[in-house]
């Protein structure tokens, strides 16, 4: 068995956690920090397969010596322009899965559940002869159509798909494995368009859209607020360094790094002022900033307000230090951003929830001014102590009610967090269903509707709407047509979830006039 000062960075072995059911196991490590406090030693560890924001400080008597895996000596290799390689003994920090959701064919009709209105619906796309279709792809014949028989007793609603009789291959989709923001994410390997060049994004996604040939980005995405840079895997940036955040009358335990000042990372608590952000180093130094700071509400103007929930619009250039404050305190919760001081692109729009006190930040997304991708989000947020509330899916509501003004349609930045395509996939689907199952037949036909006709009623990207109905697993090949299959499964569990959804945005308490970013004058 080794001895406690044998172990060192880059060494694995069993760490004791406790897990969600109060359990005590023994999941695989890695040592990635090494600190002798009063002649106590400390490990930093990053539990293996799990998130980051698990990581911790555990003491010696937490390890199992008796399973140490000390790490590899690898050979040197050549670097390439001078970049150096991969750290020796680092472990796999993406894993990835391939999901391969092929199409099967239906074998007989489904029967169920009988619904007092036939519906039929036909979404519908151009194919380009020279390929074969691929339903992830804008330009592929998909259509389908809800029709349920009344003298049958069914148990699922069935969309006919008017359609070429080929099979359509199916989508194949990537998974990564850790967690917020950008760990667990799925990301859709997507055919290259012929005549179409594809970009390049940044890291591993949750690409349903993902742009990338082969379905492997080649470099990073020099644009928006995810832009990578080789320091991100630094060591130093795969650790904690702030402890704890009062935000208001709330106390944040940081998940990820964030590149606060260094004096700052030695502290037990570090104090926010809930309305500028500002960061100081005690409630002394608080409470002194509070007489003089005038801000009950985030600077920037006003565009939302229903009951107690408002929206600001913050502009990144005219309000810099509280867009890159916000930007800092956002770093603490989400790991793959990587853009901080350059907010001038960007607008930042707040979510608050007001009180006597006045407006308290709840979350926020930031979007930029001029985006080539039809990104109408870039990075999103809702502070964990509001999380599981229902805020983080209206944040996601009030960015494609913001398209809609503009006349566009919109994609969330790639890539997403695992909770944040979560939120996403949940939005999109309750989004679709909605509106399928809203239609109703017109003298005595079965109403038709297209892919376009559904992104543009909610702004929703066509390639979102096509990979939503893939996940719902909602399409079919039957007797030569593609047909949508609404289970009645999905139904209730649809109808339950829209009960609980409790918050909504009201278009009509929304006062917004998109600005046209193009003329540099509007900056």
């Amino acid at each position: 068995m080794a001895e406690v000062g044998e172990v060192t960075e880059g060494c694995r072995l069993p760490v004791l956690r406790r897990n969600q059911d109060n359990e005590d196991e023994w999941p695989l490590a890695e040592i990635l920090s090494v600190k002798d406090i009063s002649g106590r030693k400390l490990f930093y560890v990053h539990y293996i397969d799990f998130n980051k924001r698990l990581d911790e400080w555990v003491t010696h008597d937490r390890l199992d010596l008796k399973k140490i895996q000390f790490p590899k000596k690898e050979a040197k290799t050549p670097t390439k322009n001078g970049l150096p390689g991969s750290r020796p003994g680092s472990p796999e920090r993406e894993v990835r899965k391939t999901l391969d959701l092929s199409l099967q064919p239906a074998s007989a009709p489904a029967s169920g559940k009988t619904l007092p209105i036939p519906v039929q619906i036909t979404l519908r796309f151009n194919l380009p002869k020279e390929r074969e279709a691929v339903p992830g792809e804008p330009d592929q014949p998909l259509s389908s159509s809800s029709c349920v028989q009344p003298n049958h007793r069914t148990t699922k609603r069935k969309v006919e798909v008017v359609s070429p009789a080929t099979p359509v291959p199916a989508s194949t989709e990537t998974t990564q494995a850790s967690v917020f923001p950008q760990n667990g994410s799925a990301r859709r390997a997507v055919a290259a368009q012929p005549g179409r060049k594809r970009k390049s994004n940044c890291l591993g996604t949750d690409e349903d859209s993902q742009d990338s040939s082969d379905g492997i980005p080649s470099a990073p995405r020099m644009t928006g607020s995810l832009v990578s840079d080789r320091s991100h895997d630094d060591i130093i940036t795969r650790m904690k360094n702030i402890e704890c955040i009062e935000l208001g009358r709330h106390r944040l335990k940081p998940w990820y790094f964030s590149p606060y000042p260094q004096e700052l990372t030695t502290l037990p608590v570090l104090y926010l002022c809930e309305f500028c952000l500002k960061y100081v180093k005690s409630l002394k130094c608080l409470q002194r900033h509070l007489t003089k700071c005038d801000l009950r509400h985030p600077p920037g103007n006003e565009i939302y307000r229903k009951g107690t929930i408002s929206f600001f619009e913050i502009d990144g250039r005219k309000n810099k230090s509280y867009s890159q404050n916000l930007c800092l305190l956002a770093k603490c919760f989400l790991d793959h951003k990587t853009l901080y001081y350059d907010t001038d692109p960007f607008l930042f729009y707040v979510m608050t929830e007001y009180d006597c006190k006045g407006f308290h930040i709840v979350g926020y997304f930031s979007k930029e001014k001029e985006s080539t991708e039809d990104y109408n989000v870039a990075c999103i947020l809702t502070l964990p102590p509001y999380q599981r509330r229902g805020y983080g899916k209206l944040l996601i509501e009030f960015s494609y009610e913001l398209s809609k003004v503009e006349g566009k349609t919109g994609t969330p930045e790639k890539p997403l967090s695992d909770l944040g395509l979560l939120s996403y996939r949940s939005y999109w689907s309750q989004t679709i269903l909605e509106i399928l199952m809203n239609l109703k037949s017109e003298n005595g036909e079965r109403p038709q509707i297209t892919i376009n006709e559904i992104s543009e009623i909610t702004s929703i990207k066509k390639e979102d709407v096509i990979s939503t109905l893939q996940y719902l697993n909602l399409i079919n090949y039957y007797k030569g047509q593609y047909i949508l299959t609404l289970s009645e499964d999905i139904v209730d569990g649809h109808e339950r979830a829209m009960l609980k959804r409790i918050l909504r945005i009201d278009s009509k308490c929304l006062h917004f006039t998109p600005k046209d970013w193009s003329k540099r004058g509007k900056w």
